[in-house]
């Protein structure tokens, strides 16, 4: 996951693509147009106002999807506002239908949707169930229709903020243990058993949600990811689970 802010599109594409080569085909690619202003200042990079940051992230999908789609042997060019590629050729080949997935996701009511119709494999809704998200999904589906896609390729996703016990001292033990940002991030969460857990799951599956990301804030907390391993991901709600904890 990245922000088009930070990187330029072409090596973007290129690097993605030999990561993906190198591994299988595991690669999956998280774009956004960049929301974290502090983080921009910290490293010194440039933070258009949102528009333009928009606009930059419709031209490096373009890019990273042509350069992806660009048969071995061909060179492809692009000439936008932003970004220009002129007879690219030095990228890995990728085989026809095996390029890396795109996940595009926000909260934005027009330009994120229609960004993920055009280009996502996966439109993620951001954190937690929200009052907004079914009429995101319904943005969404109405945008794909009419760019002539079908929703149904495309796999749906939220991410939710978890704090898990066996019982719901031990997940407020571990909700303490995170300070205030942890407790900020988990009021868009579940703090519960592996039952509320599960509880939560059932909600986004009846609203097409298909997959779920677990934020889980201590790494070093494995009796965490153990528990939601053998308590809740045998029993979640989903006929497939590409990731369960991140």
């Amino acid at each position: 996951m990245t922000a088009s802010t930070f990187r330029l599109p072409g090596p973007l594409a290129i690097a993605v693509a030999t990561v993906h080569a190198m591994s299988g085909g595991r690669v999956e690619l998280g774009l956004g147009a960049g929301w974290f202003e502090r983080e921009h200042r910290s490293f010194g990079i440039p933070f258009p106002p949102t528009g333009e940051r928009f606009d930059r992230l419709e031209e490096q999908l373009s890019v990273i999807t042509g350069l992806w789609s660009t048969p071995a042997g061909e060179r492809f060019s692009f000439t936008g506002k932003h970004y220009q590629i002129d007879e690219c050729a030095n990228f890995p080949g990728i085989p026809a239908g095996a390029r890396p997935r795109i996940v595009i996701g926000g909260v934005g009511p027009r330009r994120t949707p229609g960004l993920a119709a055009r280009f996502a494999d996966e439109f993620n809704t951001g954190l937690g169930l929200g009052e907004g998200i079914r009429e995101r999904f319904a943005t969404f589906r109405r945008m794909c229709a009419e760019q002539g896609r079908d929703p149904g390729t495309v796999r749906l996703s939220t991410t939710l903020p978890v704090c898990c016990g066996l019982r719901r001292e031990e997940a407020s033990r571990r909700a303490e243990s995170l300070g205030e940002p942890g407790a900020r991030l988990l009021s868009q969460g579940v703090v519960g058993t592996p039952a509320d857990v599960l509880g939560r799951l059932e909600q986004f599956a009846a609203i097409g949600v298909d997959t779920v990301y677990f934020h889980l804030y201590d790494v070093d907390d494995l009796d965490h990811v153990r528990l939601l391993g053998q308590e809740v991901l045998p029993h979640a709600p989903f006929t497939s689970w590409p990731g369960w904890a991140r």
